[in-house]
């Protein structure tokens, strides 16, 4: 299994930090027996947008509880900052700080009838108004170029009465049982606790977007080579994806990077030096690999 960065990304600031957006995807993994088949998972594990080199890490884990990201953090620090869904597999994580607003919003904006988008009375396009609110304040910040600190700051005094109102809002609310609109409230409220953690360090990101924007090629890819034969097939699928992906993800034409790994040839009798010459961020790597385009 990938089970841990190389020893270049463990010391990346966007790692050492303490905010990582995750998502999982199922897989299907055939020759676990020799007759049978099986769905696994595939974990995504991706740094947070710091304008600092992006790692995307892709696991295979055989079930979607939380072990798999219990092990991945084993070693993170108290306090760590995560991005992810209400999946009660989280809960596994102890002394971590989770928050996500793009499934609040999704839920909500679901939950609106087709037609009625422009309807502002309606509690659906309420509450997906107060969420999109949110993440207009984000990409504002994004586009002026605001440091963390001003984002702190900016958040605290812009997004912070949205915030509260949000959440006042919504738990005055009622909604007739196995609505669309009860289930957006009831993930709504099942959340209430997470929804103030990003306000409190400007490097948090709002929500898991870009994670599940890494996932896409999967996603794509598992249409055409629809499975994997086996374990150690999955597992050197997902290591490949790592690379290629987190080549991508950081400016490199991912065909060129590959081959500067390949020529390198390492193997475990590599220096930390010589290692770090093959990290995404290197000079020398970025100096052949650089996508042009």
């Amino acid at each position: 299994m990938f089970s841990s960065f190389s020893i270049e990304s463990q010391k990346h600031p966007s790692l050492l930090y303490h905010t990582i957006t995750w998502y999982k995807l199922p897989l299907k993994i055939c020759k676990i027996t020799l007759f049978t088949y099986s769905f696994a998972n595939v974990w995504l594990f991706r740094s947070r947008d710091d304008r600092l080199n992006p790692i995307i890490v892709y696991q295979y884990h055989p079930t979607r509880n939380g072990d798999a990201a219990a092990k991945f953090f084993e070693v993170s620090e108290p306090g760590t900052y995560i991005n992810v869904d209400g999946y009660a597999g989280y809960n596994k994580l102890k002394d971590f700080k989770r928050c996500c607003y793009a499934h609040i919003r999704r839920y909500f904006g679901e939950a609106i009838p087709k037609g009625k988008e422009k309807n502002y009375t309606a509690p659906t396009v309420q509450g997906f108004l107060y969420c999109n609110k949110l993440f207009e304040y984000e990409r504002n910040y994004r586009e002026k170029g605001l440091s963390c600190k001003q984002i702190y700051n900016r958040r605290l005094k812009d997004q912070r009465p949205v915030v509260e109102a949000f959440l006042a809002w919504f738990n005055k609310q009622n909604a007739p049982n196995g609505s669309r609109l009860a289930r957006a409230l009831t993930y709504a409220r099942n959340q209430q606790n997470y929804m103030m953690t990003y306000l409190e360090d400007g490097h948090c990101s709002i929500s898991n977007n870009l994670s599940e924007n890494s996932i896409c090629p999967i996603t794509v890819g598992r249409r055409n080579w629809l499975f994997c034969d086996s374990i150690d097939g999955a597992n050197a699928s997902m290591m490949i994806y790592s690379l290629l992906e987190a080549a991508r993800a950081n400016g490199l034409n991912p065909q060129k990077y590959l081959e500067y790994l390949l020529e390198a040839r390492p193997d475990k009798n590599i220096s930390d030096e010589e290692l770090e010459d093959m990290a995404l961020w290197s000079p020398k790597v970025r100096e052949c690999c650089v996508n042009k385009s």
